[in-house]
């Protein structure tokens, strides 16, 4: 396998960010207990907690995974479970897992929704920092009553630790046969964020950055989404609504900022939106061909955080979206020599044209 750590600290807070993939054709349960051994012992190591953590496999191998990493995780398992993402791959395999953790501030408090845990708050001097994982409503029928249950259900956590969405400057929106209802769900969300003064008239938006792709938790449900929230006096969220080389992606509908940069435990955290290979005026360019895509998503990720003065030497987190496994292989041969701590998975994106979308997650240290 291969497993990249990053690491951001303050004095006495050190956050932690694994990224492990599979690197040797090795059989389904032997590789995956190579990635999750990995991790714990990563987290071990550093006497660690996990404060999220989401899983790519495939349709077959949830349980046997879930099984193995249980097993292996042991006294890591705080019960709140992985955002488990179903994709295209080998049988058996995991393709990838990110986790985000935390050492020097004692566990995470676990959060309980429906009675299911579903997240966790690190408390610092100062300073909260939560995470949601996993939160859906599979059972409410239609997919714009679904979306809006989702929304509600976070919003209702949030609320019982007594913040609301202004404090979140990150979601992930895991939405199945998204071309089939991407515009449903913007209007949706569209909708939530207006009632809740995220989206306003006069401009000055409060939106997070966020990812909304094609890829689903296998479940049966239509949506499901991630969060980050920040709260107390370290917490101010600067936000890009346009930036680097794109404009506002509200120009055409989709509720979210380019970026968002904000203090998180360990140092200062910007949070990259997932960015396709999209034209300022809103247009999706070099349709049909893959690479072009991918050289103008790239330039559009590091143009992106150029303008909050980081680079690529500072990402700690990235996925790779492709269409296909065609476009999933021009992007590994293509960019072999790339260094990020990335996991290239199969997904639709949000626009039949677009055949690749990237998210990154960069960070510097406090120097406190």
């Amino acid at each position: 396998m291969k497993l990249n750590i990053q690491k951001i600290k303050t004095k006495n807070i050190t956050e932690i960010y694994i990224t492990a993939v599979p690197s040797l054709p090795l059989t389904g349960s032997t590789q995956n207990q190579e990635l999750f051994c990995g991790i714990a012992e990563a987290l071990r190591q550093n006497d660690a907690y996990i404060l999220q953590e989401r899983i790519f496999i495939t349709e077959q191998t949830r349980e046997t995974a879930a099984s193995i990493r249980a097993k292996i995780y042991d006294e890591l398992d705080d019960g709140v479970s992985p955002t488990w993402l179903v994709s295209e791959g080998a049988d058996g395999s995991v393709m990838g897992i990110q986790v985000h953790a935390i050492a020097g501030c004692g566990a995470p408090d676990v959060l309980k929704f429906n009675q299911m845990l579903c997240g966790r708050v690190a408390r610092i001097p100062d300073m909260a920092y939560l995470t949601l994982s996993n939160i859906q409503q599979p059972a409410v029928s239609g997919h714009a009553n679904q979306a809006m249950a989702m929304l509600e259900s976070a919003e209702s956590i949030l609320n019982d630790v007594g913040i609301n969405f202004e404090a979140v400057p990150r979601t992930w929106m895991w939405l199945k046969d998204i071309l089939n209802w991407y515009d449903v769900f913007n209007q949706v969300r569209n909708t939530f964020f207006e009632d809740r003064g995220i989206i306003v008239k006069n401009g000055n938006h409060k939106m997070p950055a966020s990812t909304g792709i094609g890829i689903h938790t296998g479940n049966g449900s239509l949506c499901a989404m991630e969060l980050i929230a920040v709260t107390g006096q370290k917490s101010v969220i600067e936000y890009l609504d346009t930036g680097g080389n794109q404009k506002s992606a509200f120009d055409y509908g989709s509720a979210f900022s380019r970026g968002c940069k904000t203090r998180t435990p360990g140092g200062y955290t910007v949070y990259v939106s997932g960015t396709a290979s999209i034209a300022a005026d809103g247009r999706t360019l070099h349709v049909g061909d893959a690479q072009a895509q991918i050289e103008a998503t790239m330039d559009n990720v590091l143009a992106v955080l150029k303008e909050y003065n980081y680079s690529d030497r500072d990402i700690v987190h990235a996925i790779a979206y492709c269409k296909t496994p065609e476009v999933k292989k021009i992007f590994i041969n293509s960019q072999s020599n790339l260094g990020w701590p990335i996991i290239p998975v199969i997904a639709e994106v949000c626009r039949d044209d677009l055949l690749f979308e990237i998210e990154a997650t960069a960070a510097k240290n406090a120097d406190i």
